[in-house]
């Protein structure tokens, strides 16, 4: 057991995920579930994400070892001051949030003096969204990426670590700043793109759909994705998005040169690269 007490802060796909790791693997003597609603508390217990779950922020994340911010974004920061209140030194935060560098300066701001902050960031998901997407095993064999600055604490930072790693995931390390331009291209991009390409297929409507086969299907299954947490995920990462946009518009642009010219040699060389590139690339299932 790591900790006595681990409170999530949102029943959604992460969250809920997050619950039923620590519970299969007894990460935690009690895992506690705070949500909006309910009916999200309830289906979390029923769902076996949580041993207790609250409406009551004060009550969930008292007594908490670890608390976990599995929310959207952009209500982390509103979270964190309703419970800074309640925490102690001792506590650690973290958060599952897919943008850094904004979330682990202004938590670490709110926190500062009440509890020690590591910025965290699961490269698990999936298109689905909650807690009835949920799964126990959603963490094994992903990278969390941590990302520490000056000021993180070394033993909340080993704390961390060994949390995300007792639920299934390996460990890296980036700056706030370099883990955004890091997902910018490889998470934030891929999703514009697929919607970029559903929308230009279907530009007329949705026939060409039936004619589509995998290779569309692949290619686009990630726009199923919520919209409204995409687009501020996006949004909350804007440079670094749009920078990755141009280069990847600057690629098409390449491409689109050899076909006109007729570069046959340049355009097998290109796909070739990217064929062994690709075949390099070592996927989770």
């Amino acid at each position: 057991m790591l900790v006595n007490k681990l409170t999530i802060l949102g029943p959604g796909l992460l969250g809920g995920s997050i619950g039923l790791a620590a519970r299969a693997r007894k990460v935690a003597g009690q895992v506690t579930l705070w949500a909006r609603r309910p009916e999200a508390c309830d289906d979390a217990l029923a769902a076996g994400a949580a041993d207790a779950a609250t409406l009551n922020l004060a009550e969930a994340v008292s007594g908490a070892e670890l608390v976990v911010l599995a929310t959207p974004v952009g209500v982390m920061a509103e979270l964190t001051r309703k419970m800074a209140a309640p925490l102690g030194a001792n506590i650690v935060v973290t958060d599952v949030g897919s943008v850094k560098y904004p979330v682990v300066r202004e938590l670490s701001h709110i926190l500062n003096g009440k509890a020690r902050f590591v910025g965290s960031h699961p490269m698990a998901g999936s298109e689905q969204s909650g807690l009835k997407a949920a799964r126990k095993d959603l963490f094994d064999g992903t990278v969390c990426i941590l990302t520490p600055v000056e000021e993180t604490d070394p033993d909340a930072l080993r704390t961390v670590a060994e949390f995300w790693k007792a639920i299934g995931a390996s460990i890296r390390t980036l700056p706030p700043l370099e883990h955004d331009e890091m997902v910018a291209r490889v998470s934030h991009l891929p999703h514009l793109v697929a919607a970029a390409l559903v929308s230009f297929v279907c530009n007329d409507g949705p026939r060409p759909m039936e004619f589509a086969g995998g290779g569309l299907r692949d290619s686009t299954r990630i726009a199923s994705g919520p919209p409204d947490m995409w687009q501020e995920i996006c949004a909350t990462n804007r440079e670094e998005v749009c920078r990755a946009l141009e280069g990847y518009i600057e690629q098409l642009e390449a491409v689109r040169a050899m076909l006109e010219n007729k570069e046959e040699a340049n355009l097998t060389a290109f796909l070739k690269r990217a064929k062994h590139l690709r075949d390099e690339m070592k996927f989770r299932r």
